[in-house]
C-alpha cells in the first residue's frame, strides 16, 4: 500500500530546510514556501510562482497541500453570509462572516460538530465527527478574507470568533497553533485583541490559557447564574460547576490581565427572571467582565423561546444597576440559520434552508 505523502503545512521552517537540502536547494527557500502558504493562502504548489517549476514539480511529488473549498454559500437579508466549507475528507464544516457597522467579523468553527450536548445548540445534536486541523481553522479566515474582499470590497477582518461549531478548549493544540498563525509574522498578522475565542467553561482549558499567557480575548458561554440551571442546559456544568468556574475565570485574569466577556442567551421566563439578573451579577463580581445579553435564537426541537424586548430591557437595566457592563447583542443571520447556536445545516437535507423555510442566496 503507497504511504500517503505528508501535509506540507504540517511541516516547520527547519523540517522544510532540512528536504530543501537533500534536494539541492537553497534554505531560504523554506522561508519562501511558508510565505506563500499562510501569507498569500496559496492552495496550490502551481500559485508558487517565486519558485522554480522543477521545484514546484519536485514537492507536488513529496508532499499534498489540502485547503477547505467553499461548497456552499448564503447570503442573508442583513448580508451575514454563512459558509460550508468542504473538508479534505469531503466532510463539511460551517463558518460565518458578520457585518455590522462597517466592521466585517470572522465566526469559525473549531470542531466538525460537538460532544458537549449544550439543549438549545443546533450543533450539539450533531455529535463530535473530529477536531479541525490547524491549517483547517486558518483556511476558514483565509477564505472569509476572499469572501469579505468579494462581497464587500474589504480588504482586512475586524475580529476573528471561535465562536462556531465545537467547543475550542477540547481541542487546544490546533486551536493556539491557528492563533499563532493568524497573528504571526508568517502569516496575516492579526492582533491578538482582535481575536475571541469563546469556550462553555472547561476549567482545565481555561486555566492552561491563563498559565500560556495569551494575549486574545475570552468569551464564556455561561447562559444561567446557577447550578441547577445551567446543568439544564449544559450537561459539562456539572463537573465544572460555577463556583469551580468563577475561580479559574479569576485565576485567568489575574495571569492576564483580560478583562472577560460573559455571553447569556435569554430564553423566555428560564434564564430572564429579576432573581437571574441578580444571581449573574453575584458571579461577576469575582473579576472584570462585560456582559453581552444574546437574544436566544430557535432551534428546532429544542424547548425554549426568546425573551421578549419588555424582559430583555429589564434584565439589562437590573444589571447596570448593580454597575455592570452590559451589552444586548443583535441577532445576525437567523434567517439563514448563521445565528448564535444555530450552525449545522449544512447538515440537513436537502441543502440548505432558513428557519422560513425560504432559501438565502446559495451557491455550491
Amino acid at each position: 500500500m503507497q504511504k500517503e505523502k505528508p501535509n506540507i503545512r504540517t511541516i516547520d521552517e527547519a523540517g522544510l530546510k532540512d528536504w530543501l537540502k537533500v534536494q539541492g536547494e537553497k534554505p531560504f527557500r523554506a522561508k519562501q514556501i511558508r510565505e506563500w502558504l499562510w501569507k498569500k493562502h496559496a492552495t496550490t504548489f502551481d500559485e508558487m510562482t517565486s519558485l522554480s517549476i522543477d521545484l514546484r514539480t519536485r514537492m507536488k511529488e513529496h508532499f499534498r497541500l489540502p485547503a477547505l473549498q467553499v461548497s456552499q454559500l448564503q447570503k442573508s437579508r442583513d448580508n451575514t453570509i454563512k459558509v460550508g466549507f468542504r473538508l479534505e475528507d469531503n466532510l463539511l464544516v460551517e463558518g460565518v462572516l458578520i457585518p455590522s457597522a462597517g466592521r466585517y467579523t470572522a465566526c469559525i468553527s473549531s470542531q466538525l460538530g460537538c460532544a458537549l450536548g449544550c439543549r438549545f445548540c443546533a450543533t450539539a445534536r450533531l455529535g463530535l465527527n473530529r477536531n479541525l486541523h490547524f491549517d483547517e481553522i486558518f483556511d476558514q479566515v483565509a477564505l472569509l478574507e476572499k469572501i469579505c474582499r468579494e462581497h464587500y470590497q474589504q480588504e482586512k477582518l475586524d475580529n476573528i470568533v471561535l465562536m462556531g461549531m465545537g467547543e475550542p478548549l477540547q481541542n487546544y493544540e490546533n486551536v493556539i497553533k491557528a492563533i499563532e498563525l493568524f497573528t504571526g509574522k508568517e502569516g496575516p498578522g492579526y492582533s491578538p485583541s482582535r481575536i475571541t475565542l469563546s469556550t462553555v467553561g472547561i476549567i482545565k482549558g481555561i486555566e492552561r490559557l491563563a498559565d500560556d499567557k495569551v494575549k486574545f480575548n475570552l468569551a464564556i458561554s455561561l447562559h444561567a447564574a446557577t447550578d441547577e440551571k445551567r446543568s439544564e442546559i449544559i450537561p459539562v456544568n456539572r463537573k465544572n460547576n460555577l463556583e469551580a468556574l468563577g475561580r479559574s475565570l479569576k485565576y485567568f485574569h489575574d495571569k492576564t490581565g483580560t478583562r472577560i466577556t460573559l455571553e447569556y442567551v435569554l430564553m423566555d421566563g428560564f434564564n430572564d427572571h429579576p432573581e437571574d439578573a441578580a444571581k449573574l451579577a453575584l458571579f461577576c463580581k469575582q473579576f472584570p467582565c462585560k456582559i453581552n445579553l444574546i437574544p436566544y435564537n430557535p432551534v428546532e426541537g429544542a424547548p425554549y423561546k426568546t425573551s421578549d424586548e419588555i424582559r430583555t430591557l429589564r434584565f439589562k437595566t437590573l444589571l447596570e444597576k448593580r454597575n455592570l457592563v452590559v451589552n444586548i447583542r443583535q441577532s445576525r443571520g437567523a434567517d439563514i440559520e448563521a445565528a448564535c447556536g444555530q450552525l449545522a445545516s449544512t447538515h440537513k437535507k436537502p441543502g440548505l434552508r432558513g428557519k422560513s423555510g425560504r432559501p438565502g442566496t446559495k451557491t455550491t
